[in-house]
């Protein structure tokens, strides 16, 4: 078998061509060429093959009485297998399909091969291994766009906008698919009756050698040079059937060939047919778990980034904290080896609070003649006071020597 350059779309395997040559020999078709009188005649071909040479080598081709039966010898000879080659030439069923329809059969392979190439390619497209998942800084960026969404999003918003073209693409190929099974079933009828007439036509050539090998033989055996029959036979007879051979001769090789483009086409027919079970159950089964499979990796790779993520920055902070530690331990310890106070500071200090103390006291002694002088003069102050105030209050006890009020 010959295989499609173009592979299938299904499975990745190609479809398999039927091959002229294997038919042939499958089909047993011989070369019309190579047929000769057989050694060993079908007895009804001989009985029949002799019948005729028996009858026109039994009367003389000159005599006026025979004159009918003459002719009828000579046009049984141009009229041998007319019969079957009609019937070889008849239409096939297929020749009843339009014309329109025919043509956008054999358009670029038909339908189910145009539906299988645009199924090839809308898989090519959605396949998840020539998609990136993994955005950069702009695709990121551009993740929070309304309208734009993540490459994930979009890779599956893509896919769900493709399913309808492929849900297309599928009934186009199951029409197809029917389409070929009845073609197929009229190709086999049309190719059966081919085989029959092929069967016939065989014969009647075998026949026709039979005939021309026993006359042959008369010639050269029976009938001398001066008879008066060996000009009938050698120019109404041998000639005739000789040219009816031949015709009869092409005639097969155009059945034969019938015959196997029929089953050349028969035997595609049923390859695309495969085909298009594999593009229906196989591709797009295998379509939906790759996208699924595409999914759960994406899902795998961003938990992933996000582990990654978790780990870069712990191991960020444990690598700072170790530092500050390391840097804050060392100060610490410094300064726990060095005296918390400067001394020359205290020394001041102290000395400072000695002269303020000295100050305070000197302070006080000078201060104590005055204030018991400042306590004697408050002393003689209040007492001036207090009597004072005593005179005012004998002066409002008293009361007045005549009333000023109007009496009503």
């Amino acid at each position: 078998m010959n295989q499609l350059d173009t592979q299938s779309p299904q499975s990745g395997g190609a479809l398999a061509l039927a091959d002229p040559l294997t038919i042939r020999k499958e089909t047993g078709l011989v070369d019309p060429k190579a047929i000769a009188a057989p050694a060993s005649p079908d007895p009804k071909l001989e009985e029949q093959a002799s019948a005729f040479v028996q009858a026109v080598l039994g009367f003389n081709p000159e005599d006026p009485s025979v004159a009918t039966e003459r002719q009828q010898n000579a046009l049984a000879v141009d009229t041998m297998g007319s019969k079957t080659q009609q019937e070889a030439a008849h239409r096939s069923a297929m020749l009843k399909e339009p014309i329109r329809k025919l043509a956008a059969r054999g358009e670029d392979g038909g339908e189910v091969a145009n539906a299988l190439v645009n199924l090839k390619v809308k898989v090519e497209e959605l396949d998840p291994g020539k998609f990136d998942f993994e955005a950069g800084w702009f695709t990121r960026a551009l993740g929070f766009l309304p309208g734009i969404g993540t490459p994930l999003n979009r890779f599956f918003t893509r896919f769900e906008s493709a399913q309808t073209v492929i849900d297309a693409i599928i009934r186009a190929l199951e029409e197809g698919k029917k389409v070929l099974q009845r073609d197929n079933v009229t190709l086999s009828q049309d190719q059966q009756a081919m085989r029959e007439l092929t069967h016939r036509l065989h014969k009647t050539i075998e026949l026709g050698m039979i005939i021309d090998q026993k006359f042959s033989h008369a010639l050269e055996h029976d009938v001398p040079p001066d008879d008066s029959r060996r000009r009938f036979i050698e120019d109404e007879i041998l000639f005739p059937l000789r040219q009816r051979i031949q015709d009869l001769q092409q005639q097969l090789a155009v059945n034969q060939q019938g015959v196997l483009a029929i089953e050349i086409i028969v035997r595609n027919n049923k390859e695309l047919i495969k085909g298009v079970d594999r593009g229906i159950n196989v591709t797009v089964n295998a379509l939906n778990v790759a996208v699924t499979v595409a999914l759960a990796l994406a899902n795998q790779k961003i938990v992933l980034d996000k582990i990654d993520a978790v780990n870069k920055a712990t191991n960020r902070l444990i690598a700072q904290t170790a530092s500050q530690l390391r840097t804050q331990g060392a100060a610490i310890h410094k300064r726990a080896g060095d005296t918390q106070l400067d001394m020359e500071t205290l020394k001041k200090a102290f000395a400072d609070i000695n002269a303020a103390l000295e100050d305070i006291s000197a302070f006080r002694k000078a201060a104590l003649p005055q204030m018991a002088k400042s306590i004697l003069e408050m002393e003689e102050l209040t007492t001036a006071t207090e009597a004072a105030l005593q005179k005012l209050e004998e002066g409002t006890k008293m009361e007045p020597a005549f009333s000023l009020d109007i009496v009503a």
